[in-house]
């Protein structure tokens, strides 16, 4: 049995190898590469070239959510419970591409004469496609290893191949735009859709052929409503989804207003692209020392720190006004570096942590039904952070389109709901994850004590 201060794989289990971790992770970079740009780009693209009112395309981002609250426990349900010789994430996984490249080539390449129909559908369409991809794959990732440090491994690798993907989106335009002077919101929606096209298929190929399959020791027959009654019951998974809520909420606010701002607060809409690589190869950089710092004081004390990071940095873009584009060079390292943390790797890695808590108490693997919950929170905060962007820039009469003007207190309100407001949420996050109770010497035990579960219910199917 481990001792409480040996990392939780009772360190008897080798290491994940790098090309497992590689396979696994590599899905991510396509689905990444085309998920950013339809919260930055597309609200842009779709008020300002289609012509759909703001406070319309607002509305939309928030009521296709609906869907998910069906889509996303079905679907953790649905994975949880899959039996196939190809395992239970795997087919999901294949079936989820065509779904999400069909969606990705409708909302990026709509046809002339596009209205707001067209982009409803299609993005109810990439919700369903989304769901069906993440949470099936994540789960799978939390399945790969029970130990403590290793599940930083693991979500270190797929937060570094997204945040890639991420940059490949920025810096592609870019070199479009400084090459051939070819950019804008739509140029930049036809060749990030492209290249999505284009990798998808290869990624996810590399991905279920080349990533092992999970052990899971239980499979789930609990019912939904026990299912959920232990969910709801299990406090640290209930502080760090809250923690995580409000952080997507704040950075669901500032990820549709960095195109206004770049292009109505500093005039630099053309330049957009050079300023999200920046915030991307920060992100990706950043990884490895923010997984060396989860290792050394513990992933959730890494997790606060880096909340308190974007959220001191970010009421700086405050102070940028016409004119100031690289003066936000700094700012944006700053957030970027922080996103590095907090955006994805450390949480997936403190969740893994919780669903072992769970299956000790509930005596199954739920580890899809987990990511749905969290899945749907992500994606309902992501909508909801972004209407409150828009509709905020609708309440206070901004303008948006060719000839739009906006007077000063037109542009403060963008400036405000841009820089300032969302560090409300960040250090708000950051109080609640602070004394979060699962530590390297906690999940030693909880993994102790999940061993020795596992080994009872063996002996106890083994008796005749």
């Amino acid at each position: 049995m481990s001792t409480p201060h040996t990392s939780s794989g009772a360190a008897r289990r080798a290491p994940l190898a790098n090309r497992t971790l590689f396979a696994y992770a590599v899905a991510d970079m396509p689905v990444a590469f085309a998920l950013f740009p339809v919260l930055v780009y597309i609200p842009n693209f779709y008020s300002s070239e289609v012509g759909i009112p703001l406070a319309l395309v607002g509305t939309i981002m928030l009521a296709v959510r609906v869907f998910d609250f069906v889509n996303d426990p079905l679907m953790g349900y649905l994975s949880d419970h899959t039996r196939s010789r190809f395992g239970r994430r795997r087919p999901w996984i294949v079936l989820a591409t065509p779904v999400l490249m069909l969606a990705i080539y409708n909302l990026f390449l709509p046809p002339e004469g596009a209205t707001w129909v067209h982009m409803a559908v299609w993005s109810a369409v990439l919700t369903v496609g989304t769901t069906m991809f993440i949470i099936p794959y994540y789960a799978w990732g939390a399945e790969l290893t029970p130990d403590y440090h290793e599940r930083t491994r693991v979500t270190g690798a797929r937060a570094m191949a997204g945040i890639t993907g991420s940059l490949l989106a920025q810096l592609v335009p870019a070199m479009a735009m400084l090459l051939f002077a070819f950019g804008g919101s739509a140029n930049v929606l036809f060749i990030v859709g492209v290249m999505m096209l284009l990798l998808m298929p290869i990624c996810v190929t590399a991905t279920v052929s080349m990533t092992p399959e999970a052990v899971v020791h239980t499979r789930s027959t609990l019912p939904v409503l026990k299912g959920l009654r232990l969910m709801w019951e299990n406090g640290p998974f209930k502080r760090l989804v809250l923690s995580f809520m409000l952080s997507s909420i704040g950075l669901a606010i500032t990820t549709p207003l960095y195109i206004f701002f770049i292009k109505y607060v500093l005039n630099a809409e053309a330049q957009a692209p050079y300023m999200l690589m920046f915030f991307y190869a920060a992100s990706l950089l950043s990884i490895p020392a923010w997984m060396a710092l989860a290792r050394r004081v513990g992933k959730h004390p890494a997790y606060m720190a880096s909340f308190v990071l974007i959220g001191c940095a970010h009421p700086f873009y405050l102070l940028l006004g016409e004119g100031d584009f690289w003066w936000m060079l700094p700012i944006t390292l700053a957030t970027g570096i922080a996103a590095g943390g907090f955006s994805a790797m450390l949480p997936n890695a403190m969740k893994a942590d919780v669903i072992d808590l769970d299956e000790l108490s509930s005596g199954e693997n739920r580890a899809a039904f987990f990511f749905s919950s969290w899945s749907f929170a992500q994606k309902f905060c992501g909508s909801f952070g972004g209407a409150i962007a828009i509709f905020g820039l609708a309440i206070f009469g901004f303008q948006t389109g060719p000839d739009a003007i906006n007077g000063p207190d037109e542009l403060f309100a963008l400036r405000f709901l841009f820089s300032t407001f969302p560090s409300i949420f960040y250090l708000g996050a950051a109080l609640i994850i602070w004394n979060y109770p699962i530590t390297e010497t906690r999940h030693a035990e909880i993994h102790a004590q999940l061993e020795q579960a596992r080994r009872d219910r063996s002996r106890a199917l083994a008796m005749p």
